[in-house]
């Protein structure tokens, strides 16, 4: 498909359920947006055939519906370049639409909305209605197809935390972008993040983020979600959501304000991955982005260059 070329809601959408890569624009909240394409192999790594005991951890997102639950997506069509209300519920077995909910990192519920391609990341939090409705204002400039991810706790007794996704068009002008090349250093809004450690498949893995701005370590970051940062990983092809647990929390005793921070995650297939690390700092949130790959646990993991 040629640049430029005009597409219907319709055909964003059928072409979301395929897994087309499409553009995905900014909006309110903390975006990542890599301007020009960057090529790379899109494909994800074959299996180097290892066959070891560790198991990896199923990946969330890629279910509309589990465990009893439903993500009903009001708002499935939007128009580039107009603020809509993105609506949604989260429904029970009985069609019921959910309003009790654990809170969890600070929030009930964790709203992402990210690019087929990866290129574009959002991080929301809606807000519920009394009748279990979630609605949150976005504007949407770059046509294509979009995953939305809903990550909560229902609050019903012996219920567990789900990610449940669904695809969403936004009619306009398209312009195909790809995934940016394999990364270590990424720099945001006059920061610095340098990723260490790895991540891999069927062992977990520690991944360190250390913050810097004017080529000085930041040491006084602010608490966002409840931990010094917020990191979640979207695997390239399908959009595989992985769950991702920050090490230690602000008031501990012994998590530093930074420079570091601390992640522990487990990556459930060999595959390209992009990372989205959220941290605050002098009252504004700032979004961070990484491209890495991994292979089996011992195999070919790597960051880039």
């Amino acid at each position: 498909m040629h640049a430029g070329l005009k597409i219907t809601a319709f055909a964003a959408a059928l072409a979301a359920t395929f897994g087309t890569a499409y553009g995905v624009g900014q909006g309110v909240g903390p975006v990542v947006e890599d301007k020009a394409p960057v090529r790379h192999d899109a494909h994800a790594e074959e299996s180097d055939g290892h066959s070891g005991h560790d198991a990896s951890p199923p990946a969330g997102g890629l279910q509309i519906s589990e465990n009893g639950y439903t993500l009903d997506l009001e708002t499935p069509r939007m128009t580039a370049g107009r603020t809509t209300a993105l609506r949604f519920a989260v429904r029970d077995a009985e069609g019921r639409a959910v309003t009790a909910y654990r809170r969890e990192h600070e929030k009930e519920l964790h709203l992402i909305v990210a690019s087929r391609d990866l290129n574009t990341y959002r991080h929301l939090h809606p807000t519920r209605a009394a009748d279990g409705t979630w609605s949150i204002p976005v504007s949407l400039p770059r046509a294509g197809g979009y995953r939305v991810f809903a990550d909560f706790t229902p609050a019903a007794k012996n219920a567990e935390n789900l990610t449940l996704g669904a695809d969403l068009a936004v009619s306009g002008t398209y312009a195909p972008q790809e995934l940016p090349a394999s990364n270590t250093t990424a720099a945001v809004d006059g920061y610095e993040v340098q990723l260490g450690g790895a991540l891999r498949t069927g062992a977990a893995g520690e991944l360190k983020l250390t913050v810097s701005r004017n080529g000085r370590p930041v040491t006084d970051l602010q608490p966002y979600l409840g931990a010094y940062g917020h990191l979640v990983a979207l695997r390239s092809g399908d959009l595989a959501y992985l769950h991702v647990h920050p090490n230690g929390e602000p008031g501990d005793g012994t998590t530093k304000p930074g420079p570091a921070i601390s992640f522990t995650a487990t990556a459930p297939s060999p595959g390209s991955y992009r990372l989205f690390l959220d941290f605050k700092h002098d009252g504004k949130v700032h979004t961070a982005a990484f491209t890495v790959r991994t292979g089996t646990a011992g195999h070919g993991e790597e960051h880039g260059h």
